[in-house]
């Protein structure tokens, strides 16, 4: 494990180390350059805005999340505790719509953000993700494995479907919810084609059409591009630290790799 671990995070350490070479060292195969310095991080927050990306990224995943995981609540109660009709087909319907790849309904979604007036704004960016089928499929999974029994306590005392999902089905739902929360704020974040196809300006993008920005067809300038790397990968670096528990349960329950 240990060896595998290494493997593993020996990218990571390189793409810091490249960051810290100085532009005549970059392509050093040294484990550590002769001379580390910030220069790439001083000209790559020179280049681009950064840390403006940076709170752009932090803002879109933070809202995906939230409202995905909001909708995800109230279709998944929807279809583990109601009965309605083609309930089962409009199920199937949505599980099928987890094989198309976001990329096949780009076009059209751009049309509609285009028609909208909304192109190069954060809200082009969040509005198509209102709902995913990966939350509704993981908490309607969840729900269906609630104890009946402490549903019906709760209607025999009065209580009516929505504060049922919020006061008893939510509560003990914490792991599932943390282990979606993980699923879709990293997912949000690493999203690229998205972004590419709606954005104008830096200052209305992401940070990983920022890193974008040190690709040129005049070449690569990779010490500033692994500086901004390492800026982008930290905060999720930092949640697998913190988190690292709840990924991995996140992983296996969701089984997406």
């Amino acid at each position: 494990m240990a060896v595998l671990a290494i493997f593993c995070l020996f990218p990571v350490y390189w793409m810091i180390v490249t960051s810290l070479r100085p532009a005549n060292e970059v392509f050093d195969t040294s484990l550590w350059p002769t001379a580390a310095s910030l220069d790439n991080y001083v000209y790559a927050l020179n280049a681009i805005p950064i840390i403006e990306m940076l709170g752009n990224t932090l803002l879109v995943s933070a809202v995906v999340t939230v409202v995905q995981l909001f909708t995800g609540l109230l279709a998944a109660y929807a279809f583990a505790r109601w009965r309605f009709p083609f309930d089962k087909l409009t199920y199937t319907l949505i599980a099928l719509t987890w094989l198309v790849p976001f990329q096949v309904v780009m076009i059209p979604n751009y049309l509609l953000v285009a028609d909208l007036g909304l192109l190069d704004s954060l809200a082009a960016l969040i509005l198509p993700h209102f709902a995913a089928a990966l939350a509704i499929l993981m908490l309607a999974q969840a729900m269906r494995s609630f104890p009946r029994e402490v549903l019906e306590a709760a209607r025999m005392d009065g209580a009516k479907s929505w504060r049922i999902l919020w006061e008893v089905i939510a509560p003990n739902l914490r792991g599932t919810i943390a282990s979606l929360t993980i699923l879709i704020f990293i997912s949000t974040w690493n999203e690229y084609f998205w972004p590419l196809l709606l954005s104008r300006t830096p200052e209305n993008s992401v940070i990983q059409i920022g890193i974008q920005m040190f690709m040129t067809s005049e070449g690569t300038q990779w010490g500033p591009l692994m500086a901004a790397s390492t800026m982008a990968s930290l905060p999720i670096l930092l949640l697998y630290v913190g988190l690292q528990r709840q990924v991995i349960q996140s992983f296996m329950k969701s089984g997406i790799r």
